[in-house]
């Protein structure tokens, strides 16, 4: 049988990177590749493209539109092996982004194989979530930031799967046991 994939779409604080780390350990197969760890390994770098996105994170913001879409197309091309799967941690974000990614996954012969899991959380416990867990990015402004963008800019993407027939839709506002045990029951429905 060929590798499942997973796409996980949520809100910042959503609980992806948890739920990724959950799905790695229950297929063993999968490899999780996260557009906020490989946009921060970039900023940590001393060349301009990391100057740049380090600017643009500390208010919140996302960088030049296709750099997400190049760092992690670099990173699955090198990285994802036949037999493995691949979980896609907060990415695609943009339309145009899921539309590149689903014709990436098709090329690769995936696109089948891959399921889309939105992890649904309100803005208002986004917001605490994110507040309690401190990271260096995670200050009033750059939390305010990442919401906003995903209610104007996400809510495509989420529409994009939606109307594909693609989308499963998971509360994520329960504890992390009862949302992994509802993406698999979903997953086996």
């Amino acid at each position: 049988m060929e590798p499942l994939n997973f796409i996980l779409l949520g809100r910042s604080g959503a609980g992806k990177g948890t739920q990724a780390e959950l799905l790695k350990k229950h297929f063993r197969n999968l490899v999780s590749i996260s557009t906020g760890d490989l946009m921060r390994k970039l900023a940590a770098k001393d060349v301009d493209a990391g100057e740049r996105i380090k600017a643009v994170l500390a208010v919140g913001g996302l960088p030049f539109d296709d750099i997400a879409t190049t760092l992690w197309m670099y990173e699955i091309a090198h990285t994802i092996k036949k037999d493995e799967g691949l979980i896609c941690d907060g990415f695609p974000r943009r339309l145009v982004e899921a539309q590149n990614l689903d014709r990436f996954l098709d090329w690769l012969e995936r696109k089948d194989n891959t399921r889309v899991i939105l992890l649904d959380v309100s803005k208002k416990e986004a917001f605490r979530r994110l507040k309690a867990r401190g990271r260096a990015d995670d200050n009033d402004e750059a939390i305010k930031g990442r919401l906003d963008y995903f209610d104007e800019r996400v809510a495509p993407t989420i529409k994009f799967y939606e109307d594909k027939g693609s989308l499963i839709c998971i509360d994520g506002e329960q504890a992390i046991e009862k949302v992994f045990e509802e993406i698999l029951n979903k997953l086996n429905a």
